[in-house]
């Protein structure tokens, strides 16, 4: 059977996550209705990555197989825009090699946590960015304090301390990059890694902002590591 992936981006606001549940509205559920009414067959997608209630894609890829090849790509892809549309977007829609899955062939995953640190917020972005008001003159967040504490999480580590891990599942991963930049009031913290255990990026990011606000040193992130 045909094997074809897509490349979508969403706005993560209006969902309740991406991966299906049952009577909730989900990206990947969405999506899947959307194949549904097209191709007028169920169909099941894997994703690559599963995101949060409120968490944002540039690039999920997502993946699918079919009985009969599909005819004329690009009618297809703007049908399922037009029942996606506004909030979720086919970037892509292409013939994929056989034995293709977007979970299990994906050798890395990226994501952006982005902190807005002007004192008074901004409602302009409040879907994309947690608002973290300094707690008086002096006390931004010290990005370079944290990209140094971030650099312990690099390489291949038990990130049990950072996350829920199913039970039978391994919380060994390997984080291939790591960075923390400031342009002028956002701060952007950037984790690459080959996967992530639950709420992991949200740990790494609370840790990293304790270090940033001065509470502890940038040593710290790697005894929080060790502390599993």
């Amino acid at each position: 059977m045909p094997t074809y992936r897509l490349h979508v981006a969403y706005d993560g606001a209006p969902y309740h996550g991406f991966a299906r549940q049952k009577e909730l509205t989900t990206v990947q559920g969405t999506v899947e209705d959307a194949l549904a009414t097209v191709l007028r067959t169920p169909v099941l997608t894997t994703g690559a990555g599963r995101t949060d209630a409120g968490v944002h894609a540039l690039g999920q890829v997502m993946s699918f197989t079919v009985g009969a090849a599909l005819n004329d790509l690009p009618a297809l892809q703007r049908r399922l825009n037009a029942l996606c549309g506004p909030t979720i977007a086919v970037l892509e829609l292409a013939e994929a090699p056989a034995g293709f899955d977007a979970r299990f062939s994906a050798a890395s995953r990226t994501y952006e946590y982005a902190i807005f640190t002007r004192q008074v917020h901004d409602p302009f972005s409040r879907h994309v960015a947690w608002h973290h008001a300094p707690s008086g003159p002096g006390h931004d967040l010290d990005a370079g304090a944290m990209h140094e504490g971030a650099q312990a999480l690099l390489g291949t580590h038990d990130f049990s301390s950072f996350g829920r891990v199913p039970e039978g599942a391994t919380p060994v991963r390997n984080v291939l990059a790591i960075s923390v930049e400031r342009t002028e009031d956002l701060v952007v913290i950037r984790v690459t890694a080959n996967a992530f255990i639950q709420q992991m990026v949200r740990s790494i990011v609370g840790t990293l902002v304790k270090v940033g606000e001065g509470d502890h040193p940038p040593g710290w992130v790697a005894e929080v590591l060790e502390a599993r």
